[in-house]
């Protein structure tokens, strides 16, 4: 996953970076910008919101983890 990730944003990099070099490109770099920040925006959400979540469950398994099964 990250490895594709990383391709991923090399190549984007490497599209910037000629585009960037050419005047009629920078609208659509700009764009490019635009996308990979707002991407990265939601991936730190995503990241929090797994944590937070994770976090929930821990504290639940914990809380159960002092109880006794009933045998019947």
């Amino acid at each position: 996953m990250f490895l594709t990730l990383y391709v991923g944003a090399q190549t984007l990099f490497a599209g910037l970076r000629s585009k960037l070099r050419r005047e009629d490109g920078a609208v659509a770099t700009e764009y490019a910008l635009l996308l990979v920040l707002i991407a990265l925006a939601i991936i730190a959400a995503a990241i929090a919101l797994g944590l937070a979540i994770a976090n929930v469950f821990q504290s639940g398994a914990d809380t159960l983890g002092g109880v006794e099964p009933n045998t019947g």
